[in-house]
């Protein structure tokens, strides 16, 4: 592999290494705390083996008891490195043949390899410049726990995996299900060795191969090298020499590893998160890991349409209508204590403003309000701002799987408890214009008291006429208009302008009442919204806005 395109694969990696870590972090406090640490295992993995020698290929030899993985590994290695005896298991912890001893120190602690051996050249197959490690390990299928956690551990270890298989038991469940299947996307670093092939009938071993072949393709390891040998008589030893050179020498199989580690814990956290729908399903009815599992889940967002219904609702549950009404109400009995025939508006001091009852009648120059006094949230009012919350959540989460589905209406919940008391501080800080006066009040006023003057002075005057009669006194001539005596138009005028002006205002009032509470209606759901944006929208538009960026950075882990 030329060094642009090492360059190139590192950096490909770096991508999707990085995109990984993101989704994890995006997803903390989404998904499982146990799906969270295993990416962050493959994450660490990673890290570490990168860190150390790139110039060594990690090639691990695995294989059930009886299965003659050690006498294939002296075979591949060209010399008696491994110890393969008729009692087993001969191998209890990992044995290094090494061809490149210089820098793999640290590999190998890493990897917590203590025996080691320094190999010797093999023609056309390894030698110090190879950076070769090929790795003998316990049985998998071994009595001993601690065998087998080894090998669990360098599974998820090793650049190459070798699976040496024998004719009696290559079909075994417990290689397919517990390592194979599950390791379905590490395809192009995988090899299955079908061993002791000297100990069937020629005929039989095509038959077996292809059998064994249809078996791995149910696992999802179609496309992975099948290869048949026999350590003891050396058949096939150099076709697996030449496979696991060719990977040593191209410097790929570390990228590789890693970058089939990276998609499979994509498709984990995927199918955490509910973007997929399981992985793959074979023929047996196993779960393999896969690419195209991560899907396109997306939630629908906070739309103007739902933003509006929540803000609706949560006004009507705040009692904004009364306030509204009050706002009417309040505007008509200021307005006819101002307006009002002079003889009888002073009545009107005796009814209570509705918004000095609500504590919403601001005096001075905008005092700041804190709480007001509507009627605390009963439980009719409660259960519609629950519902209103929760109708506004599962709109918002349409789309989403489970587990975030689940996050956004918890966001959505968060604020709930704090929504009354935050809307009746909204509404007692809102402007609701009610102490403004009309600029036609004064008019009205003054044309109220020259009518009400002028009908006194009729009266007045009509007063000393008959006085001076009843006196027996001159009566002096009244001034007439068309006929009619002065003082009694001026009587009629009075009240006639009065009865007018009444009656005028009466409208004039009706059409600003209304005009006030359509500007305070207005206010007031513009407050109660501004509250429902800062404490339900914005932290379910956060959750939704996460949930994007967690299924771009799974994508981008998964190389879609």
């Amino acid at each position: 592999m030329s060094r642009v395109g090492a360059a190139r694969e590192t950096s490909r990696l770096d991508r999707r290494l990085e995109a990984l870590n993101s989704a994890r972090e995006l997803a903390s406090g989404a998904l499982p705390q146990e799906a969270l640490d295993s990416v962050l295992q493959v994450l660490d993995r990673a890290g570490s083996r990168r860190s150390l020698s790139g110039d060594h290929t990690v090639v691990g030899f695995f294989g059930a008891t009886g299965s003659g993985k050690s006498s294939l590994f002296n075979a591949v290695s060209g010399e008696e490195i491994a110890t393969a005896a008729v009692r087993r298991p001969t191998t209890t912890e990992p044995l290094a043949g090494i061809w490149g001893v210089q820098g793999s120190d640290a590999l190998l602690d890493w990897l917590e390899v203590r025996k080691r051996h320094a190999a010797g050249p093999v023609q056309g197959f390894a030698d110090d410049d190879t950076g070769l490690i090929l790795l003998d390990l316990p049985d998998f299928d071994s009595t001993r726990a601690a065998n087998r956690e080894i090998v669990q551990r360098m599974v998820g270890l090793v650049d190459v995996l070798v699976w040496v298989l024998d004719p009696q038991k290559y079909a075994d469940a417990a290689v397919h299900n517990d390592f194979l299947a599950p390791l379905s996307s590490h395809g192009a670093v995988t090899i299955v060795v079908l061993n002791q092939i000297d100990r069937l009938p020629e005929h039989e071993v095509r038959p077996v191969l292809e059998s064994l072949k249809d078996i791995l393709a149910r696992d999802g390891l179609d496309k992975i090298q099948v290869l048949a040998a026999s350590a003891v008589l050396g058949t096939g030893v150099d076709k697996v020499r030449t496979v696991i050179r060719q990977a040593a020498v191209q410097r790929q199989a570390m990228s590789q590893r890693l970058t089939a580690d990276v998609t499979q814990a994509a498709a984990r956290l995927a199918e955490a998160s509910g973007l997929s729908a399981g992985g793959t399903k074979t023929a047996g009815g196993r779960t393999t890991a896969d690419t195209k599992a991560v899907g396109d889940g997306m939630a629908a967002g906070a739309t103007a349409a739902s933003r509006t219904r929540l803000a609706g609702e949560l006004a009507v549950a705040a009692n904004v209508p009364l306030v509204v009404d009050a706002v009417a109400r309040s505007y008509r009995l200021e307005a006819t204590r101002r307006t009002g025939w002079p003889v009888t508006r002073w009545l009107a001091r005796f009814r209570p403003d509705p918004l000095r009852r609500l504590n919403l009648r601001r005096e001075g120059a905008n005092p700041e309000l804190n709480r007001t006094s509507l009627p605390p949230a009963g439980a009719p009012e409660r259960a519609r701002t629950d519902a209103a919350v929760r109708e506004f959540a599962e709109a918002a989460s349409a789309g989403a799987p489970g587990p975030w589905r689940a996050a956004i209406r918890s966001a959505a919940r968060e604020g709930s408890d704090r929504l009354p008391d935050a809307v009746d501080q909204a509404i007692a800080s809102t402007d609701l214009s009610a102490g403004r006066k009309s600029w036609w009040w004064g008019l009205f006023n003054t044309v109220q008291w020259l009518a009400l003057v002028t009908a006194l002075a009729g009266f007045a005057w009509l007063g000393v006429l008959a006085a001076l009669a009843y006196l027996q006194l001159p009566v002096p001539e009244v001034p007439r208009v068309q006929g009619w005596p002065v003082p009694t138009v001026m009587i009629a005028g009075g009240v006639l302008l009065g009865i007018v002006l009444a009656i005028a205002a009466r409208f004039i009032v009706g059409a600003a009442a209304s005009s006030r509470s359509a500007v305070a209606r207005k206010r007031l759901k513009a407050a109660v919204a501004d509250v429902a944006e800062r404490l339900v929208v914005a932290p379910v538009e956060r959750e939704v806005s996460r949930l994007a960026k967690f299924t771009a950075a799974l994508k981008a882990a998964a190389g879609r």
